[in-house]
């Protein structure tokens, strides 16, 4: 599988967790969103262990990574109370790629691509689009946190990538990140409220976070960024907001407007331009810093 089909796989396997949620027992979604790294981050751990992935040592990357992922969790649930599910996820979604893409510059040194600006603004364009039948109003605290959620997961991005690039194995670098991030939401589920976990579908809604669109996912999506630039993944992670609109219609009975139908339409045609086999020609960009 190449790298790019892994990340959009990956991309598939986030876009399910919207419809989980909905599907299973009512619960915070804070609970629901710490309940998943825990589990998913253990998971990652013990797949490292079976596999004999050696873990990175602990170090000022790993300790972001995990920090980012934290903060992307804690920051999304709480923009999306805040400002709405529709608002929220645009901005955090559509933060994503313009900050991996300036990060990965600033911090790895990876060109930014014509191709990546082209289907970073198209399928941007898209999500706004899938976004806006949503409704709710704009808090702009909600906005400030939504924008927090997109530099959290930006973060986790640009310093995994740095971390594949030193050799690490990709499961090895996904272990440590959401090991250490499993570690710092305990005490954020603990307090959200695991109860949900005993009702009937809980325990089943919480591992099938955890082990599909967590411990899975990110073992492809970490895979697929060995070969790709921070910003070029994180576009092609712009699949998952068009997974959840096809769930949403398929499994929930939604029926979308023309004007998320045509979001949809914009979506993949920037993944399209993005996946098509093609020379990559670098916009102009400050020098990079220099890794360290």
């Amino acid at each position: 599988m190449s790298a790019k089909a892994q990340v959009l796989f990956a991309a598939v396997c986030f876009g399910t967790t919207g419809t989980a949620r909905a599907l299973g027992p009512a619960a915070s979604p804070v609970a629901v969103g710490a309940a998943r790294i825990v589990l998913g981050g253990a998971m990652l751990v013990a797949v490292a262990r079976v596999l004999g992935v050696r873990l990175p040592r602990v170090d000022a990357n790993v300790l972001a990574i995990a920090v980012g992922v934290a903060v992307y969790q804690l920051s999304f649930f709480a923009a999306v109370k805040l400002t709405g599910v529709a608002v929220g996820t645009v901005v955090a979604i559509g933060t994503g790629p313009a900050a991996a893409g300036a990060l990965g510059r600033l911090v790895n040194g990876e060109p930014l691509t014509g191709r990546w600006a082209l289907a970073t603004a198209c399928a941007a364009g898209g999500v706004v689009l899938l976004a806006g039948d949503g409704g709710g109003a704009v808090d702009p605290g909600g906005i400030a946190l939504a924008v927090v959620a997109g530099a959290g997961y930006a973060t986790c991005t640009v310093l995994s990538k740095r971390l594949l690039v030193r050799g690490v194995a990709p499961e090895g670098v996904m272990a440590a990140g959401f090991g250490g991030a499993a570690v710092l939401l305990v005490p954020v589920l603990l307090v959200a409220g695991p109860g949900f976990l005993a009702a009937p579908g809980g325990i089943a809604l919480a591992l099938y976070l955890g082990a599909i669109p967590t411990a899975l996912a990110y073992v492809l999506f970490s895979r697929g960024l060995r070969a790709l630039t921070s910003g070029e993944t994180a576009t092609l992670v712009l699949a998952e907001p068009l997974t959840a609109a096809a769930l949403g219609v398929v499994a929930l009975g939604e029926h979308p407007s023309a004007a998320a139908a045509a979001g949809a339409v914009l979506v993949f045609c920037g993944l399209a331009v993005l996946a098509a086999p093609g020379r990559r020609r670098a916009i102009e960009a400050p020098a990079a810093v220099a890794a360290g």
